[in-house]
């Protein structure tokens, strides 16, 4: 009997960009079983997320277009199926998850229609049995109160919330199939467990098949069954997820594999700095004390971000900081930078109280003090090149006589990071993800600070661009002996660069160790909750691993937009009610 449920033959897709052709998937074969995950991984641009859409018929035409190819699925070639003949298959048979549920809801209809729509329209449903089949449904995914969330719009759901209402809407009709991209990327860790695990219980109970493309080889080994690895538009290597990971062949997923930075491995002893600094035996290079910042929400509600922060961060030290969504550790980098203004505290450089200087001492005091964004591309202003985005914090604290010593420091600034003197030329859109990160680093490196804030800089990058961006600050940090405060959610790659680590929870950091101590022996049972959420990349211990969200219900304790931790955080620390997002 054929298990095969889907059969891609020879895809070759290829979009038109300036009248030439650019060939996103090279003849990409494969199939899927009924009841299989298959994991798609690769790098941004390896053609996986084409190769997806493609089997939906959702690629925009023109640009794109198909120049060869079968798609099979249940005895049907989806590619000579008219559109209205695929409407009846989306949704119905085969359902897509995408990475941003915000920009994949409709943000002018409440959630309950969105779902109720697809059940009325593919299932020939009653309005009152879609009502009543979209409650069942929000209560699966684990939506508490779902009467009251039907009503809501999306702008009223968290991240993980919004994740789980498309899952909902996702599954509404019982598909074979569900494509699954980049479900979870946006998403912090514990949420991202409850998702998979979600993913995994619906799996079980309907026998849908999956297709789950990620670049994190840690969800890979937790949920796939086989391993498809593209690059470039093909597919260099296919096995088991016991294979792929235990007994890769080609170079490139070795690569990928070796890039992964390994929770339970020690990390590298710390280079000391050149310059001979006393590493972390000097007094304090900034001090915290009682940092707090409030946001007046309105109606007499305050958000208290940062809530009585009081830390020490040494002279050519990385202390990390974690913590999921809403726990307030940007707002605490951006309030050391004085980029928000305290509501209480001071935060000292060396012993100086930079929260009480006036503006133009305040600009002097930029110079030592700077930022690299989370995302390096909205954060370089596309109307300029790259000379003038390093150059401006040049002019602007005169750094510089003229404007050959200006683009000479800019050229300088740009081999520094591991680009070349050419790249002063051109403009932001010219360059991947990893390199607008390094530029960004160059900008940031250009008034020669000693503190810099690292304000979640490899979210938005490939694991291999990951580990080369933590190499090159690791590099840096050791050539000119820079501080930093890195902050993060992927708690593995903050293990490898920080020497100290904080873990944050609704404004307060709850512990703060040794990088190694933290991991080996967390004290706090939140630290112990982020921890235990993440996934490993080694098929053998995700299948061993028993987390808690496997013992208990979707909306479990460690629900953390549901119930805040209430078992964990003391009352106290969030003084002020938070609304359910």
């Amino acid at each position: 009997m054929n298990n095969t449920i889907l059969e891609v033959n020879n895809l070759r897709v290829s979009f038109i960009v300036d009248d030439k052709e650019f060939e996103a998937v090279k003849g990409v074969s494969f199939h899927v079983n009924k009841g299989e995950t298959v994991g798609i991984v690769g790098e941004s641009g390896s053609g996986k997320s084409v190769t997806a859409r493609s089997i939906m018929r959702l690629l925009p035409s023109p640009p794109s277009f198909l120049k060869s190819g079968e798609i099979h699925f249940r005895g049907k070639n989806l590619v000579e199926q008219s559109e209205k003949e695929m409407e009846s298959v989306r949704g119905q048979h085969i359902s897509m998850i995408f990475q941003d549920p915000m920009t994949s809801l409709n943000p002018t209809i409440r959630i309950g229609e969105q779902i109720s729509e697809s059940l009325k329209k593919h299932q020939q449903v009653s309005k009152n049995e879609a009502y009543k089949k979209t409650i069942e449904l929000l209560e699966l995914v684990g939506i508490k109160n779902s009467e009251k969330r039907y009503t809501q719009y999306p702008h009223e759901f968290s991240g993980g919330m919004r994740q789980r209402a498309m899952i909902a809407m996702a599954l509404a009709c019982n598909p074979s199939l569900l494509i699954a991209d980049e479900p979870t990327t946006a998403l912090d860790v514990t949420i991202q467990a409850q998702i998979l695990s979600l993913m995994k219980s619906m799996q079980e109970r309907l026998g849908t098949s999956i297709i789950l493309i990620t670049h994190d080889l840690g969800v890979v080994a937790g949920m796939c069954d086989r391993v498809i690895v593209m690059k470039e538009g093909e597919i260099v290597e296919e096995g088991t997820t016991e294979e792929i990971f235990n007994n890769p062949q080609h170079p490139y997923t070795q690569r990928l594999l070796n890039a992964l930075p390994k929770l339970h491995e020690k990390k590298e002893p710390k280079k000391a700095p050149l310059n001979n600094m006393d590493f972390n035996l000097s007094k304090p290079l900034l001090e915290i004390q009682s940092l707090k910042k409030h946001f007046d929400l309105g109606q007499g509600e305050i958000l208290k971000a940062v809530d009585d922060l009081s830390f020490e961060i040494y002279p050519g030290e990385t202390l990390g900081l974690v913590g999921e969504s809403g726990s307030g550790k940007s707002t605490t980098g951006r309030t050391i930078l004085q980029l928000h203004e305290p509501t209480d505290g001071d935060v000292l450089y060396k012993g100086i109280p930079i929260t009480r200087l006036s503006k133009k001492q305040l600009k002097t005091m930029r110079r030592h003090m700077q930022i690299i964004f989370q995302d390096p591309y909205s954060s370089l202003n596309p109307r300029k090149k790259v000379l003038d985005i390093i150059g401006e914090a040049l002019d602007l604290h005169g750094l510089v006589k003229n404007k050959e010593e200006r683009r000479a420091r800019v050229e300088e600034l740009l081999e520094l990071v591991g680009l070349n003197k050419a790249h002063a030329s051109r403009y932001p859109h010219e360059f991947s993800g990893g390199q607008r990160q390094r530029i960004g680093i160059a900008r940031a490196l250009a008034v020669e600070p000693d503190f810099i804030v690292c304000d979640e800089p490899l979210s938005a990058l490939d694991v291999s661009i990951q580990k080369q961006i933590v190499d090159l600050l690791k590099d840096l940090q050791h050539r000119l002996g820079l501080t930093y405060l890195f902050i993060a959610h992927d708690l593995s790659m903050v293990k490898h660069i920080s020497d100290r680590v904080a873990v944050m929870y609704g404004g307060k950091i709850v512990e703060l160790a040794e990088s190694e101590e933290l991991y080996s022996n967390p004290q706090h049972p939140y630290t112990k909750s982020l921890l235990q959420s993440i996934p490993i990349p080694d098929p053998g211990i995700e299948k061993k691993k028993k987390r808690l969200l496997d013992k208990e219900s979707s909306a479990n304790k460690y629900d953390v937009q549901n119930t805040v931790l209430k078992e964990i955080v003391p009352s106290h620390w969030v003084a002020v009610p938070r609304h359910e997002l």
